[in-house]
């Protein structure tokens, strides 16, 4: 028998639990039984997920009785914007989805957070199960009821608070996952030691190659330690206050390099969450707040486990340092037009500043510009 892992997002009547296990969406429909109204679910899910997946959920919720309607979107970044979102909207009111009915979120992060945002704003809000079939959804960004659309101006800038009902983490679908999009999410697992934890670095140091190449029961420590540590700081900091930044450790750069990209297969998310990691240790090492060591570590465990790393990781043009800084300016952690940076002491030791020298970040992206 696999292992199963429960970890309790405290939020008072917004509380909910993520259960993650392996083969848990043959039982789905027990899962989300509980919760309904009435048994009937509106699933939706995208073009690469639906065919490998869709079946055996349909037969999870049908074993307890629960009918699914489903929509599909198509997969990709390209997906989170308004046009997706209204047609979302419009078939979950075809659907006749009422306030007490349940919507279900099942894909990766782009499913997450435009479903969540749907849920969010449809009848002022109705609840929803998050399904995440990525690493990276089932490590961040299926908990803590973030949701958002793009925009033209950046990632993300669209959205709203609002926490699932449910989270149903099912290691067993990573398995369909392709090597690029499983390490593409273990940039996130990897960002969970580097902002918070030295033991759990420690830990994947020795364990993340096992993870990659399949072992079930490490996968689910894995997504264990990572859930625990983001619910910790959600409860702390639902709406991103203070603590929550935290967990943008390597965002602003990675989000910066994903729109020089163009939101393309050119660079996925989690991977601009790793190389946006290593600039933030490089910018940390150089600004005196770390040591040399720190970012050196960071580099050799991602690129021992096969991942992008640096600017010359990254195929095609890129935009010059002027112009990556420009696009850091756009992020959301930009307050009274000062940008707030996640920095290190050190590996676990994280924290959040707007006294960084802008000629240091610069000299970093010029420099890494310069490698490639």
């Amino acid at each position: 028998m696999h292992p199963h892992e429960t970890v309790q997002v405290a939020l008072g009547d917004r509380s909910y639990r993520i259960e993650i296990g392996h083969g848990l969406l043959a039982g789905a429909g027990d899962w989300i039984t509980p919760f309904l109204t009435r048994p009937r679910v509106a699933v939706v899910t995208d073009d690469t997920v639906g065919p490998l997946h869709l079946a055996a959920l349909r037969d999870g919720l049908a074993a307890a009785g629960v009918e699914m309607c489903h929509l599909t979107l198509p997969s990709g970044e390209a997906t989170k914007c308004w046009r997706y979102l209204t047609e979302t909207v419009e078939w979950l009111l075809e659907q006749k989805v009422e306030r007490g009915d349940m919507v279900v979120a099942f894909g990766g992060g782009v499913i997450g957070d435009l479903v969540g945002f749907a849920a969010a704003i449809l009848r002022r809000g109705v609840r929803f199960v998050q399904i995440p079939t990525s690493l990276l959804a089932q490590v961040d960004s299926s908990v803590g009821g973030k949701t958002a659309i793009n925009s033209r101006h950046g990632k993300n800038l669209i959205g709203s608070f609002h926490q699932p009902t449910l989270v149903l983490a099912d290691v067993a679908v990573l398995g369909t996952l392709t090597e690029r999009d499983f390490l593409a999410g273990y940039g996130e697992v990897v960002k969970y030691g580097l902002l918070g934890d030295a033991a759990f670095f420690d830990w994947l140091e020795v364990n993340a190659p096992d993870l990659a190449s399949g072992d079930v029961a490490k996968r689910i420590e894995a997504v264990r330690w990572s859930c625990q540590m983001k619910a910790d700081i959600v409860e702390r900091d639902e709406t991103e206050k203070g603590d929550r930044a935290l967990l943008n450790l390597g965002h602003t750069f990675g989000h910066a390099l994903e729109a020089a990209t163009g939101y393309s297969d050119r660079l996925l998310h989690g991977e601009g969450v790793a190389i946006g990691c290593a600039l933030a240790f490089e910018v940390s090492s150089r600004l005196g707040l770390c040591s040399q060591e720190e970012p050196s570590r960071v580099r050799a465990h991602l690129k021992a486990m096969g991942m992008k790393t640096d600017l010359s990781d990254i195929a095609g043009d890129l935009p010059d340092a002027d112009g990556l800084v420009a696009l850091m300016g756009q992020d959301k952690k930009v307050t009274q037009g000062t940008l707030n940076y996640i920095m290190a002491r050190g590996i676990g030791e994280a924290f959040v500043t707007s006294d960084v020298d802008p000629k240091v970040v610069q000299s970093v992206l010029s420099d890494a510009l310069a490698r490639r």
